[in-house]
Parts: structure tokens; C-alpha cells; sequence
């Protein structure tokens, strides 16, 4: 079984690395790096993220032809992981498995319109660091700021420029959906997923803001564990024994 990983705005396929030190050796994490950050350094960034998804289907086409799979993403990830489904799906190609939306509100929920990525540097990153997760000595450190910022301003433009559009068909995998007890994202914009689901649907919460998934690994790895070792083929008998 693979595991497709999509980040957060701002974050790059660094974190979830650790992971493979607490996931079953049937399952095969697969990272997924975006434009403009880590090897990919170079590259220009999205425009929008209808680009993002094109872009990480064209680094997935050729795994998901013959293997069982699934997706997680957190935050910005998550939505990354709905439009990717719904790339795969329009294309009548193997759908995933399962897939684990992680500090991500249901897309259909109506968001405030903002436009925080035109804000001035420092303006945007107060906004930025409001949310937590980034640690306050990038603020003070000139020479990673001017690597970070351009990234994160990046992941904003497509977040915030992102258009909702309602499909008739539900998603036709299993879904899990994780959230961290003191995010902002409320218990009605959890359960909305269910709106767009039309298989199994649970819920994990863990202690933590809105980037629990930094301190929660082993247990994230848990849930992942128990979700995915039974749908993997290869170990199908092993977990019907048990």
C-alpha cells in the first residue's frame, strides 16, 4: 500500500519523513514535495491550485496504475487531496483506498473571502504566525525568512483564490478525518465531510492547535496503521486471523 503525504501551505515533504519509523512495512510512504520548496527548489511556483493537482498527478500517474493506495493531507494538503480525487476519479483511473483529511475543513463550507498573501511581509507573516506552527525565531532570521516567505505567500495565493465547485458524485472511498481539539475548525465543519462521502467516515481527535500532526506522530501512525494494514492485499489473510 502507498501513502501519498501533501503538506501544509509553507511545508515541504520533510515532514512527514519520520513517518516511516512508526508505519507498518507494508505501507510505502510516499511524500510529496511542490513546486519552488526543497529539491524542487528551482521550479516556479503554482498559480493556482488546479496547478498544484495537475502538477502532483502527473508525479503519481505511473504509481497508482498497479498498486493499492492512499492519501493524506493536513491543512492546505487537505484540499489538495479532495481536488486530487477528484482529478483521478474524472479520468476513471484506480481510486484510492482511503483517504485522511487532517486539519482541513469541509471545501464546501463558505470561507471568508481574504486576500492575507498581498499583505506586506510583515503584515503577512503576523497572520501567518497566528496560526502556529512557525516558529518564532524564522521571524528573526533574515536569510531563511527570504527563502520561507516567498513559499508561503505562494501557498496563500492558491488557498485564497481557490473556487468550490459542487460535484454530484460523492467520494467512493473510506474517509477519515483528523483535527486537533484546539483548532478553530469546529465540530459542524468536521462533520460536513460526511456531505461529500458516501463510504465509511471517522473522526480522530488529538491534543494540539491546528498543526497537532507535528506533535501527535506516533499516534497519527496509529490510526494510519489500523486503517490501512487490513486493506493491503499482501497482508489481507494475516489481519482476517486476527
Amino acid at each position: 500500500m502507498i501513502l501519498f503525504c501533501l503538506p501544509y501551505a509553507g511545508g515541504s515533504e520533510t515532514i512527514y519523513y519520520k513517518w516511516k519509523n512508526y508505519l507498518h512495512p507494508s505501507i510505502q510512504v510516499v511524500p510529496i514535495e511542490l513546486k519552488g520548496r526543497g529539491k524542487r527548489f528551482s521550479e516556479f511556483f503554482y498559480e493556482s491550485l488546479e496547478e498544484a493537482v495537475d502538477d502532483i498527478f502527473e508525479n503519481i500517474k505511473n504509481k497508482i496504475v498497479d498498486d493499492d493506495f492512499a492519501i493524506y493531507g493536513h491543512s492546505m494538503g487537505g484540499l489538495l487531496a479532495y481536488e486530487l480525487y477528484y482529478k483521478i476519479d474524472e479520468l476513471n483511473l484506480r481510486k484510492p483506498k482511503h483517504i485522511f483529511f487532517s486539519g482541513y475543513k469541509a471545501p464546501s463550507i463558505v470561507r471568508e473571502r481574504e486576500n492575507t498573501y498581498t499583505l506586506p511581509n510583515y503584515d503577512f507573516m503576523k497572520k501567518v504566525m497566528e496560526l502556529g506552527g512557525t516558529p518564532e525565531e524564522l521571524m528573526k532570521n533574515k536569510e531563511l525568512l527570504e527563502i520561507f516567505l516567498p513559499i508561503i505567500r505562494s501557498d496563500f495565493k492558491i488557498l485564497e483564490t481557490y473556487k468550490y465547485k459542487e460535484r454530484r458524485n460523492k467520494i467512493e472511498c473510506d474517509v477519515s478525518i483528523l483535527n486537533g481539539k484546539q483548532d478553530s475548525i469546529n465540530l459542524e465543519e468536521i462533520l460536513t465531510w460526511k456531505n461529500h462521502v458516501c463510504r465509511d467516515f471517522k473522526v480522530y481527535n488529538f491534543e494540539g492547535n491546528h498543526f497537532f500532526i507535528n506533535s501527535n506522530v506516533e499516534n497519527i501512525a496509529s490510526v494510519i496503521n489500523a486503517t490501512l494494514v487490513c486493506k493491503n492485499h499482501t497482508i489481507r489473510e494475516s489481519c482476517n486471523g486476527m
